[in-house]
């Protein structure tokens, strides 16, 4: 998949898509639409996926750290969640990283998830990180983000994973809204350029500072890199109208995150999983849909649910 400009016929969707969301400027000039994917095949092609997040609570660990399960007999491990993914006719397992022992390198882990996830005909179809990259580019802890980012696109690689969703994260002390995103996409461009050695993906996601598709957008187009893509999460787009920050997003995408509920002028509302649908097939987006369940429902009670709406609602 490389970056292409558009022809006609995408580019009409998306303005079309588009239109009415920018403030001051038509969609176009405001989102900078040159270069979204051009996608090889005959119209959409969406594939459910769930992201082992929505079991976060379950998890024996936590970035590195054991804790206590609640709810003794629900814990669930990430083979468990594989199994789960399968036994509900999910197409794609995001593992997110999170909820991994320490050291999992030496554990064999990583290679056992790829060996359950393909004999189980379920795809590993990311992994996640919890990186902060509004550090300057001299400060420590820019280092270790950096070192902890590439570490986790060798197990990617190891995993068969290859996705990776990222973050700009939250401002640290002192620095502006503008050095950060100038400190993430310098941070991007170096993490993009060990990423693309091992065929890795990078999905800035919607998340923190970035809350609207215009700041989520320029930080993608600047980077420059065809192994950079947008995360899309629904869920997290703060506007008005977060639909229309979703099909703004969409030409750029690579994956795409679900929650069951999004919020709409301040307000709490389900997700409309047909629109969503819509956005991404007009959209022409290739890829996987995952259900990321963040409710205080039981999940293992919830999830199935949730997925069969999903699925109806990007069949």
């Amino acid at each position: 998949m490389i970056l292409q400009p558009p022809n006609g016929h995408s580019r009409r969707n998306f303005l079309s898509l588009a239109s009415g969301f920018a403030i001051g400027a038509p969609a176009a000039a405001t989102f900078g639409v040159e270069n979204p994917y051009t996608r090889a095949g005959d119209g959409a092609h969406l594939r459910l996926g769930l992201a082992a997040y929505s079991f976060g609570r379950y998890f024996k660990y936590m970035k590195g750290k054991e804790r206590e399960i609640a709810e003794p007999g629900k814990e669930i491990d990430m083979l468990g969640f594989i199994d789960f993914c399968a036994k509900h006719g999910v197409d794609g397992a995001e593992l997110t990283s999170y909820f991994f022992p320490p050291d999992v390198a030496k554990t064999g882990l990583l290679a056992q998830c790829r060996h359950r996830a393909h004999i189980s005909g379920v795809s590993v179809s990311g992994t996640a990180v919890g990186n902060n990259f509004s550090y300057p580019r001299d400060a420590p802890e820019r280092a270790q983000q950096m070192e902890y980012v590439k570490e986790w696109i060798d197990h990617a690689a190891v995993m068969g994973a290859p996705h990776i969703r990222v973050f700009a994260g939250k401002h640290p002390k002192g620095v502006s809204g503008e050095e950060a995103e100038k400190n993430a996409i310098e941070a991007l461009v170096e993490a993009a350029e060990y990423a693309g050695k091992k065929g890795i993906f990078l999905g800035i996601e919607n998340h923190d500072s970035i809350a609207t598709a215009d700041r989520l957008l320029r930080i993608v187009r600047a980077v420059k890199s065809p192994w950079v893509c947008v995360n899309l999460d629904t869920g997290n787009f703060h506007s008005d109208d977060p639909y229309a920050d979703m099909a703004a997003s969409a030409p750029y995408s690579a994956n795409v995150q679900v929650k069951v509920a999004l919020k709409i002028d301040g307000k709490h509302q389900p997700t409309d999983f047909k629109r969503v649908g819509d956005i991404l097939k007009e959209a022409n987006y290739r890829g996987f849909v995952v259900l990321e369940f963040e409710e205080k429902d039981d999940p293992f009670e919830a999830v199935p649910k949730a997925l069969d709406q999903l699925r109806a609602g990007i069949a």
